[in-house]
């Protein structure tokens, strides 16, 4: 039975099950008491950096050019293309500053019927995968991924539009997992 706390949706820094610091547990006015939140790997902060880095600062060089290409400071038109420029760098900038604790929002609970996927920092958004309606579990290791001993869990379920994945899964935790959820799928799949 995971601790309870004072506070519900605070950080559990010393769990009594004897599992990692860090999970979150309850979250308020969701009918979600009693979850314990597993979050993902803080090594997933420097992907999301690193590429909302490059392409925030790509994209910003490639207005300049186009700035000093069509008149500089001095024509209007170029004027008009460092101000976006500018528009995208302050962007790129503050998606940056919150990309650590965007991260830190992204978590799962493995529930006795389903996996419950939170994410989001202004607009939370809890999906709930019922473990007879997963058809396929996918685990992707990018380039960067591998380097820093991550993966990319993805679900395929019976509706079409669901686009479920859990990024940022230490590898060895994620092929666990992956095993853990077919074979769940599979029992209960099998009483359809």
């Amino acid at each position: 039975m995971p601790p309870q706390l004072d506070e519900p949706g605070r950080i559990d820094s010393t769990p009594a099950d004897g599992g990692p610091a860090g999970r979150r547990l309850d979250e308020p006015g969701l009918g979600l008491h009693g979850v314990t939140w597993t979050r993902v790997s803080a090594k997933l902060v420097w992907t999301d950096l690193i590429a909302t880095i490059v392409i925030g600062g790509v994209v910003t060089a490639g207005l300049v050019l186009i700035g000093v290409a069509s008149g500089g400071t001095g024509g209007t038109a170029g004027l008009v293309w460092f101000v976006i420029a500018a528009v995208v760098a302050a962007i790129t900038i503050t998606t940056a500053a919150l990309t650590p604790r965007r991260i830190r929002s992204i978590g799962y609970a493995l529930r006795d019927d389903d996996l419950v996927l939170r994410r989001g920092l202004m607009w939370q958004r809890f999906t709930a995968v019922p473990y007879g309606r997963l058809q396929l579990v996918d685990v992707n290791r990018g380039p960067l991924d591998r380097v820093l001993g991550m993966s990319e869990l993805k679900f395929v379920t019976a509706a079409a539009s669901s686009n479920i994945r859990i990024p940022g899964i230490p590898a060895s935790t994620a092929d666990e997992l992956r095993d853990r959820l077919v074979e769940l799928a599979e029992s209960r799949r099998a009483g359809l």
